[in-house]
């Protein structure tokens, strides 16, 4: 069963069409992965997932609703999170405080309840305290709890993000270049996080990424684009040996 679908999905800035009528289904529990040369059109596409563009043309469908001009504020409550390539974390706030802010989408009480620190506030402040916990726990953080995001190696903040998107509790989780900046280590970590988040949390993964030992690592299916547009859609090892994939990426004759 699809959990999201991308329907004909398009744009495009003045003359330049940076994605090309674009179609794919994501399945509940998998992880899908985009893959292509820089420019490609990847990160655009999620960042259309995540309605920062608007779409020229197509449509996008998650969990049976078409969220084509959903606001981006709603994104996350909806169940799609999301981690970026560019580490964004709050440096001069804890561990804790940052992964606090992964559960906004979920703040239920009024500003009056917050700021007076009423019973419902306190409940709720707990509830958040106990689900980031679990995620502190999951992703084995715990020595870094009150630590500022400044003094942390960069291994570690990678960590912290997806940690802050696991705390949105999405059904769909959107990975941008999750190896990017990482050693081989922590890259073999992070292959056994991915994994996990799919087998022992169910979360359905879509990742861009260019570490091909990733990609077949972690991957159910892959999908190739270049210029915009699919060139293949297939397993990892289709894909990889894919013709105009192998053509994409070394040029001249496959």
């Amino acid at each position: 069963m699809s959990l999201f679908a991308a329907r004909d999905i398009a744009i495009q800035f003045g003359g330049i069409k940076a994605v090309d009528a674009v179609t794919f289904d994501v399945k509940q529990g998998e992880v899908f992965s985009i893959i292509g040369p820089n420019g490609a059109g990847k990160t655009t596409i999620f960042n259309l997932i995540s309605r920062i563009y608007n779409l020229t043309s197509g449509e996008l469908i998650f969990n049976g609703k078409n969220v084509t001009k959903v606001p981006p504020h709603e994104i996350a409550a909806l169940g799609i999170a999301r981690t970026f390539q560019n580490i964004e974390l709050f440096s001069q706030a804890t561990l804790l405080q940052n992964l606090l802010i992964g559960r906004h989408c979920h703040v239920k009480t009024n500003l009056l309840s917050q700021f007076a620190f009423l019973p419902p506030a306190r409940d709720a402040e707990l509830a958040h305290r106990e689900k980031v916990e679990d995620v502190i726990s999951f992703l084995d953080l715990q020595r870094y709890r009150n630590t500022l995001i400044a003094n942390l190696p960069y291994g570690v903040r990678k960590v912290v993000e997806l940690g802050r998107a696991l705390c949105i509790e999405p059904k769909l989780l959107l990975l941008d270049e999750p190896s990017s900046g990482l050693n081989v280590e922590e890259t073999e970590a992070m292959a056994f996080w991915i994994d996990d988040i799919k087998k022992d949390l169910g979360i359905t993964v879509i990742m861009v990424e260019h570490d091909m030992k990733l990609v077949s690592a972690v991957s159910d299916r892959v999908m190739a684009l270049n210029y915009g547009r699919v060139i293949a859609l297939g397993s990892p090892g289709e894909v990889q040996t894919h013709p105009e994939v192998v053509r994409a990426y070394i040029g001249g004759e496959a």
